[in-house]
């Protein structure tokens, strides 16, 4: 039987770009036309994960579909220290406080700590963004409340919304940046902002080259969730976010229009081939669904996986214009 990994899933440097990371840190870079290829252990069953790098002391077992991959408990304690949910309120270092544009309509507002930069932009999968401000924690998250009560931009924008516009994006930056712009104007009129956060000039940054979104297929569904026994095996061709488009042999999308590794597998030792799509189906592939099960290498073939679909649907902010 093959070797079994674990992975803990998919970490964004702002110089080198992906890499899927499994256990004991081991990193698999990503890059465009790798073949990504793995399976779940037939009869296996996904544990949790724990919380802040310690094991669930009782290995729960954790749903398929579960994107936290943490049992009630386990994602109790990894979000009572979390600034997202304002686990932390004394925190020294500065934040900023950012605009993230995700594809027509979607715009939010959101804080990340000054010393990462943009991975979290990367992390979260923005196709562009920009900085309103930074300083203390505090006054960060008033600036984010103020523009969430005034303007009515939200701090969250579901993935699974993310991904069914990624295939409608516009093909110019200009244009990818114009609601940023028109929010940004909105927002630096605002009263009330906090003294001590220092404004940042309009200064849009686009993640489409670096996501590898331009020229792609459009994808034509999503995996819902892994299973024991099944795989999943396709080149890499863009990555955004936690999310990874693969060309599979799945019958591929015509148009525009969207419709609803192992470190053996996918590391170092495998080398990336030519980027060329064809004319095969993309499927994207949430990597926090990888986390919790026990997986292994799998050979070139139809991903086994359940693929939900993507359908044509217009996703607005209501309020925001």
């Amino acid at each position: 039987m093959a070797q079994a990994w674990r992975c803990a899933g998919l970490r964004w440097s702002a110089a080198e770009g992906p890499a899927l990371i499994w256990d004991g840190a081991r990193p698999s870079p990503l890059t465009w036309g790798k073949r990504v290829s793995f399976g779940v252990v037939a009869g296996g069953v996904r544990q949790c994960v724990g919380a802040r790098g310690n094991p669930c002391p009782v290995r729960a077992a954790v749903p398929g579909r579960s994107t936290g991959a943490r049992c009630e408990e386990c994602a109790r304690l990894d979000r009572a220290h979390s600034v997202a949910a304002d686990g932390i309120a004394d925190d020294p270092r500065p934040y900023r406080v950012y605009l993230a544009w995700f594809g027509p309509g979607l715009v939010k507002v959101g804080i990340t700590a000054a010393e990462r930069g943009p991975v979290r932009l990367l992390e979260q999968g923005a196709v562009c963004f920009s900085w309103l401000g930074v300083g203390p924690l505090m006054a960060a998250r008033r600036t984010e409340e103020l523009l969430r009560a005034a303007l009515r931009v939200p701090d969250r924008v579901p993935y699974a919304v993310k991904r069914a516009v990624r295939s409608t994006l516009p093909t110019g930056e200009e244009e990818r940046a114009g609601e940023l712009r028109e929010v940004y104007g909105r927002a630096v009129q605002l009263g009330d902002w906090p003294e001590s956060l220092q404004r940042a000039p309009f200064q849009p940054v686009d993640h489409v080259r670096a996501f590898g979104l331009a020229g792609t297929s459009a994808a034509l569904g999503e995996v819902s969730e892994l299973v024991p026994g099944g795989s999943v095996s396709g080149e890499l061709v863009a990555a955004a976010g936690p999310d990874l488009h693969l060309a599979t042999g799945l019958p591929p999308v015509t148009g525009r229009s969207s419709v609803t590794g192992l470190p053996s597998a996918v590391g170092p030792a495998s080398g990336a081939g030519a980027r060329s799509t064809g004319r095969r189906g993309v499927v994207v592939l949430d990597t926090r669904l990888m986390r919790g099960w026990r997986l292994v290498p799998a050979g070139d073939g139809e991903v086994s996986f359940p693929v939900r679909q993507f359908r044509v649907a217009e996703h607005r902010q209501d309020g925001l214009f």
